[in-house]
């Protein structure tokens, strides 16, 4: 083997995993929905977790990923630890389908069929499809299709180039001598995981595997081993996405580990005894390509035979592993370890939202209830509220940035977007609470009161913001617009209120009914009350204008005020509903 040949090899292993890659991050993005409906199906049982997990990574072909993906979700607190450690099992099993992918590499035989069966043959044809794709096509879900097939292309590609620079290895007595060495079970376990570490891919280790299978001096005795030690390699990934977790991710992390060296040391004693006192004529015999990717599938299903039934197990295990501390763990609102799936992140982003909603939407209930009657216990409960959602803010604010960064398509683009807009109106909501709040206590610690007439007319416009805020929080946690279509009307009859409210104060203040100083701090609420209103407005909007895939707020509003005989049923019937009666006019 020539210094040519070993350039030519590391041509062919970077473009082999480079298409790996390109082709998971684009399976990922492309299947995004898929993905979390797999995740929904979620449950206790143990075989619909092991399904999910093998569903899951065959889609996007890699257990690393999905590893990854579920230390980010049990430390988002998304999914149990038990329910992991089934997702983790289907995952091993998932692996192997790379494998079967590139073993069509070793089909060989003179009829049409097979020759079509082998990547060199149709492989051009899925990249000429894929740069179509890619490079003319506007739709993103295109695109990705497009990338799919390219780095499908490319990775077979780069198995192809290894397979070729490696061929010339098979004259060279060392090479054979050290698969010799390998053939001492030990050896090649610590072999397979220290490559599958370094690579952090199984599906890469196996297919470098299988590439020098085909120089005919890889035996089965050697092979099993290595692809052994391959699943205890890949755990690094897990292990280190897991620091800085939580305690249950770290448990998901070693759950991993564990189920991998178990497995290993059940069958390498078993596959030590059989090769010592049988010797099987086949592990003299030389591997194939198709012949480890069978050996992979065949240990990750005796794992899974073994270890499925004693989940519960593993599960004390890495408890008693990593134990309960004393002093409670800080809640991880957003991972960011689940930006390796956006539509999954955005999805708990929105999660995260809800509860921003909830929070903000409280607060100015709360506060609403200080006007009636004040109380320190609620002010301070609404100024801690208004606190959690300055944080909240600030941490869905940096995640959907670090959203943007990925490659996302079309409809999680809208939805960001529409998150980033609403989360600012939530946040000003809690802010308004704390106004109301500061005008209440002004009142009490100046002993201010109201007029009959204004404590009515307060009274009408908080039943109205009530209204507006819980049309607004079902609308913004249900996605529907209809409950949204609902809010603009009220909004504009709070408007009309907020008018009317005042051309009554200024005829108390004519008639000396009501003090100049009262009157500061009675337009500050019903500023602070309108204003809420325009935020709910708001947040309506972005409702409405993604589900129609419009980012153009004011131009939905103008055409919903316009042509929408819905809009002026609501107007007509909210305007009855909150009419100032005995107002000073």
């Amino acid at each position: 083997m020539t210094i040519f040949d070993a350039l030519t090899l590391i041509g062919g292993l970077c473009l082999f995993l480079f298409g790996m890659n390109i082709m998971g991050q684009a399976l990922e993005r492309r299947a995004g929905s898929s993905l979390q409906s797999l995740l929904g199906k979620l449950t206790t049982n143990r075989f619909m977790g092991f399904i999910t997990g093998f569903g899951v990574t065959a889609i996007i072909q890699s257990s690393s990923a999905t590893t990854v993906m579920v230390v980010g979700f049990v430390n988002s607190s998304l999914m149990t630890l038990r329910q992991a450690i089934n997702v983790i099992m289907g995952a091993n099993v998932g692996t192997t389908v790379t494998a079967w992918i590139l073993s069509l590499g070793g089909v060989s035989g003179d009829s049409i069929f097979l020759k079509l069966l082998k990547p060199m043959s149709f492989t051009p044809v899925l990249a000429l499809i894929g740069i179509v794709f890619y490079m003319f096509c506007k739709s993103t879900k295109k695109k990705d299709t497009g990338t799919i097939l390219l780095g499908f292309a490319t990775l077979m590609f780069g198995m192809d180039i290894m397979t070729n620079a490696v061929s010339g290895l098979k004259d060279i007595p060392a090479f054979q001598q050290l698969f010799v060495m390998f053939e001492n079970p030990l050896f090649g376990v610590i072999v397979g995981a220290l490559l599958t570490a370094l690579l952090q891919s199984s599906s890469a280790s196996v297919g470098i595997l299988q590439a020098l299978a085909k120089t005919g001096a890889v035996s089965y005795g050697a092979a099993i081993p290595i692809i052994m030690g391959q699943n205890i390699g890949t755990c690094i990934t897990a292990i280190l996405s897991s620091f800085g977790t939580n305690k249950n991710a770290k448990r998901a992390a070693i759950v991993h580990l564990s189920f991998n060296v178990i497995g290993t040391a059940v069958w390498l004693a078993a596959f030590w005894t059989v090769d010592a006192i049988l010797s099987p004529a086949l592990f003299g015999q030389a591997a194939t390509m198709g012949g480890i990717a069978t050996a992979h599938t065949i240990f990750n299903i005796l794992c899974t035979l073994l270890l499925l039934p004693m989940s519960g197990l593993l599960e004390k295990l890495a408890y008693k592993l990593v134990p309960e501390g004393k002093a409670p763990e800080k809640k991880v609102e957003l991972d960011e370890r689940l930006l390796v799936t956006p539509s999954v992140a955005l999805e708990r982003c929105n999660i995260v939202a809800q509860d921003m909603a909830k929070v903000a939407i409280g607060a100015m209930k709360d506060s609403l209830l200080c006007l009636k009657q004040y109380s320190e216990e609620v002010a301070a409960s609404v100024r801690e509220a208004e606190d959690k959602t300055d944080h909240f803010e600030d941490v869905i604010g940096t995640y959907l940035v670090k959203l943007s960064t990925h490659q996302i398509s079309e409809h999680d683009s809208t939805e960001s977007t529409k998150l980033l807009k609403i989360i600012g109106d939530f946040e000003r909501i809690s802010d308004h609470a704390v106004n109301i709040v500061e005008s209440a206590e002004e009142m009490k610690d100046k002993s201010l009161t109201l007029s009959p007439a204004a404590s009515h007319e307060i009274d009408v416009l908080c039943l109205a913001v009530r209204e507006i805020l819980d049309l607004t929080l079902d609308a913004f946690i249900n996605e529907d617009t209809q409950v949204a279509s609902a809010v603009e009307p009220l909004e504009q009859v709070i408007d009309k209120l907020k008018d009317v409210l005042r051309t009554s104060h200024i005829i108390r203040l004519q008639k000396s009914e009501c003090s100049i100083e009262t009157g500061f701090v009675w337009n500050d609420i019903i500023t602070s009350l309108e204003r809420t209103s325009d935020h709910c407005s708001n947040i309506a909007g972005g409702v409405i204008d993604a589900a129609e895939h419009n980012l153009n707020l004011h131009e939905s509003l103008r055409v919903m005020k316009s042509d929408s005989e819905y809009y002026k049923e609501k107007y007509k019937e909210f305007a009855d509903k909150y009419v100032i009666r005995n107002a000073t006019v």
